[in-house]
């Protein structure tokens, strides 16, 4: 148990820059009272306990090392408060103190967990790995070794074009009427022949008549069917245009790097961030991430954002971009979309089967974002999709810390 309350101290130290050799002799006692002096002669002092959220992960890595026998539940329910979240305590960009402390507690246990154990113990796993990762603790810690899947782009099949047969029927049985025209005033003038001299005027003037109405009937028949036919074109094509509006083709999604961000100065929701998306100059771009992430968190980070949005101020600071950020279930924590290693600012982002050309500016008018961003989500590994079909680049495809969370 000593040792891996050495093995917290030394982390946590790490985590918050404080010299760990003063704390060598306090191995003894309580964790509890040791965290909470570690944490107070940090930078912060006593904001850093100012949670009771940590005070709740403190004790649960007291109650970890004491219960030698029987870890299991304690996984179990490390694994289920990590179902939708990445960290423990934050907004899933940055690990807490509290993230470090149970890590440190749990790492060696972790380490010599069975396949069978692991398999059901995704998130716990998936946050162990981010954790020392995030962290650096390489130095600390042995690394964690898992099979991570590997990423396979959809195939599309292509969808042949079925004709509508339906649509060539009116035109042919008018085409069919309009023949048979000529053949019925035929019959009537060979009728007319056969009547008597004295009645011949009166029979004429009748079979006119008759012969009047049939082709005005039949040439009716044939207007009203090629009205149809031409009344049909026009729907396919509007849906065609519906269908095209909805494609994330018209969006032009590029890889950026934030090169300054800085709090907004009338609006302390917002942040105004310098983004290089491989132009002349950087893009200025205001962002309602100020609540979930500092300025310096996101300086030098890689974005994925939208860059023919309609230009526009923000609370008086003009924007000429969006950055696509995803959202957890619950709607409490929200990042920007992660970019692969490899990626470079400019380069845009790509969509199996969805070739079109990009608008050069969104229409508000048309309200095409509003359209195509509810079909933007990441999957059950955290990639985001369109419709199922992943953002990709040149280095893979984006992704997210959150599994099933909506992107805008």
């Amino acid at each position: 148990m000593a040792s891996l309350k050495q093995n917290v101290v030394s982390a946590l130290c790490k985590h918050l820059s404080v010299d760990p050799s003063s704390y060598a002799s306090d191995l003894g006692g309580d964790l509890k009272s040791l965290c909470t002096r570690i944490l107070k002669s940090s930078k912060n002092g006593d904001a850093n306990l100012n949670t009771d959220d940590l005070m709740k992960w403190i004790g649960f890595t007291e109650s970890f090392l004491e219960n030698s026998d029987d870890r299991s539940k304690s996984f179990k329910e490390l694994n289920e408060e990590l179902s939708t979240k990445s960290t423990l305590i934050g907004n899933g960009l940055k690990p807490s103190a509290a993230d470090v402390i149970v890590f440190s507690a749990v790492h060696s246990s972790v380490i010599g967990l069975s396949s069978s154990d692991r398999a059901q113990l995704p998130h716990l796993l998936r946050w162990a790995d981010y954790i020392h990762n995030k962290e650096d603790l390489g130095q600390l810690f042995e690394k964690l070794s898992l099979e991570k899947v590997q990423f396979a782009p959809p195939v599309l099949k292509p969808v042949k074009k079925v004709e509508d047969s339906n649509a060539k029927k009116p035109v042919q049985e008018a085409k069919s009427n309009v023949k048979k025209i000529p053949q019925e005033a035929k019959e009537v003038k060979s009728n007319e022949k056969k009547t008597a001299p004295e009645a011949k005027e009166a029979s004429s003037s009748e079979t006119d008549s008759k012969v009047k109405k049939s082709a005005d009937a039949k040439k009716k028949k044939v207007e009203e069917g090629q009205a149809k036919t031409e009344k049909k074109k026009p729907a396919e094509k509007e849906k065609d245009n519906k269908d095209e509006e909805l494609s994330v083709s018209l969006l032009k999604i590029q890889i950026g790097r934030i090169r300054s961000a800085r709090k907004h100065p009338s609006a302390d929701s917002l942040l105004v961030e310098e983004i290089d998306v491989g132009e002349a100059k950087c893009r200025q771009v205001v962002s309602g991430l100020a609540n979930y992430c500092t300025p310096e968190e996101l300086t030098n980070r890689l974005v994925v954002l939208i860059t023919n949005v309609k230009p526009g101020k923000l609370r008086d600071m003009m924007s000429e971009g969006l950055v696509l950020c995803a959202t957890n279930t619950d709607h409490t924590a929200v990042e920007p979309l992660i970019a692969p290693d490899g990626a470079k600012p400019g380069e845009y982002v790509t969509f199996a089967g969805h070739d079109g050309k990009p608008e050069e500016v969104l229409n508000p008018k048309k309200k095409q974002l509003d359209k195509i961003t509810p079909h933007l989500i990441t999957d059950e590994a955290c990639v985001a999709t369109f419709k199922g079909i992943p953002f990709m680049t040149s280095s893979g495809p984006i992704t997210s810390s959150f599994p099933k969370a909506s992107i805008k």
